[in-house]
């Protein structure tokens, strides 16, 4: 009973989320192992692990030179290096296939976790409009408005958003966390202009691809405001002037009648 005492006093859980890291495909990522707070002069034995897998790579630091060992690294294919100096794990030319819970053990303490995400570089995305809908309307202006219907696409992406923006606000948006789908998203839009625009984004990188309008046809609502603004004045004017002539008409009729039947 006081050994299970003791235990529950001095036992705490271990920390499987590990220290989140992020890095774009293609890049280097170096797992250091002064993350764990342990000073350097009281590790002995290092070994690193990925997933269920058995180790990767064990080291035995010793007063001459480090003994460095590798084991089930085939699917990494040459691409581990180890800092014989502080025992840290370098991952070159990452790939997504590399992410997952990495594990660093040493003896006398407890295992630490990275938590590696490797993110595949972004494709640009590709805006296509449906002509057929994209027709032009007369108006009182002397612009013209279009309805259009517009679809920004990208294909082989996981882990990412597709969104529309005018300008810098934010329209639509959808995610998705699956790996290596095709992603769509439709805009319907009655003013055709350059300034939407599709972003497609992970927490690490963004691209962006502008709607290319060689000669935008929108007058834009302010000019609205302004020329509706203006007439709806004059015809307001001109009502008001009608309306003050003929009753002053009635009034002077009404006066010369009363005194022709006196």
């Amino acid at each position: 009973m006081f050994c299970v005492l003791i235990f529950f006093c001095f036992w705490r859980p271990v920390d499987t989320e590990g220290m989140k890291m992020s890095v774009m495909e293609g890049d280097s990522v170096t797992l250091h192992t002064d993350a764990t707070d342990i000073p350097r002069k009281h590790i002995r034995y290092i070994q690193w692990r990925f997933g269920p897998e058995k180790a990767l790579v064990v080291i035995q630091f010793n007063k001459e030179a480090p003994d460095v060992n590798y084991f089930n690294t085939e699917r990494f294919r040459g691409r581990l290096q180890i800092d014989s100096q502080t025992g840290s794990l370098t991952i070159r030319n990452s790939r997504t296939t590399d992410s997952g819970l990495y594990q660093l053990q040493m003896i006398k303490y407890r295992p630490f976790y990275f938590n590696v995400t490797v993110y595949a570089r972004l494709p640009i995305p590709v805006i296509t409009r449906d002509s057929s809908n994209c027709s032009s309307s007369s108006s009182s202006s002397s612009s013209s408005e279009q309805n259009c219907s517009l679809v920004c696409s990208v294909v082989n992406v996981g882990h990412v958003t597709l969104s529309w923006y005018k300008g810098n606000s934010l329209l639509s948006s959808i995610s998705v966390s699956d790996l290596n789908i095709s992603l769509s998203l439709p805009l319907e839009i009655e003013c055709l202009d350059d300034s939407y625009s599709c972003v497609l984004n992970n927490p690490i990188s963004n691209q962006t691809q502008h709607l290319d309008i060689a000669q935008p046809r929108c007058h834009t609502s302010a000019d609205s405001v302004h020329c509706c603004g203006f007439t709806e004045a004059v015809i307001r004017l001109v009502i008001s002037a009608v309306v003050g002539v003929a009753t002053v008409a009635v009034v002077v009729y009404d006066i010369r009648s009363r005194r022709a039947m006196n």
